[in-house]
């Protein structure tokens, strides 16, 4: 699946893919300007007169336009299938995913948790397989600030070494609460901090 936050990233890599390609340089045309368009034709009759206008096939293309419209397809069965990437370049760009990836701010703890399942997934489907204290570690470390306070929580508290970041999601999930709760004062601290009327009024004698 490709991920929209890293659109240049992707983008680059189907170009790349596409030149190394016959028609590789017609390729990238087609994905910039769209799909050639065949266009009308006129044909010249017997007397030199020009014929009704017509619709034009394959066979009225000339050789450039010839090799355009084939980059047209091929450029078209890349962007629906995907790359055609060979189990090493496959390699290479999971480990580039892996290297990079971190939540993004707004996305929830599960959206995080079901993202990073399906890295480790598609790994392990071309028999990748990294430690599982480096998975753990990643799993950790990259997410949100905010919750800084649960992650040093589990390093302390959970065997890394032992655990897996399954069992590390549902210790976190847990404490989702306690989370919100501490944003919710820290938000309501804030208000007082810039609000002093507001923070007297809500102490009482």
């Amino acid at each position: 699946m490709l991920d929209r936050s890293d659109f240049e990233s992707w983008k680059q890599r189907i170009r790349l893919y596409c030149k190394g390609k016959d028609n590789g340089e017609n390729m990238p045309q087609s994905i910039d300007e769209g799909l050639f368009q065949m266009g009308k034709f006129r044909e010249i009759l017997a007397d030199g007169a020009q014929g009704p206008e017509r619709d034009r096939v394959f066979e009225d293309l000339t050789p450039k336009e010839n090799e355009r419209y084939k980059a047209d397809i091929r450029a078209t069965n890349i962007l629906l299938q995907g790359s055609e990437l060979t189990k090493d370049e496959r390699k290479s760009q999971l480990y580039d995913d892996f290297e990079h990836f971190h939540q993004y701010k707004g996305e929830t703890n599960h959206e995080y948790y079901v993202r990073f399942t399906k890295l480790i997934n598609d790994m392990r489907n071309i028999k990748m397989t990294l430690p599982k204290m480096q998975l753990n570690l990643k799993f950790i470390n990259n997410m949100l600030p905010e919750l800084g306070r649960f992650m040093t929580a589990i390093k302390l508290n959970r065997g890394l070494n032992i655990s897996n970041y399954d069992q590390l999601y549902a210790y976190l999930k847990q404490h989702e609460a306690h989370s919100n709760e501490n944003k919710m004062m820290l938000e309501k601290y804030t208000q007082h901090a810039i609000d002093p009327l507001a923070f007297v009024s809500n102490v009482s004698f």
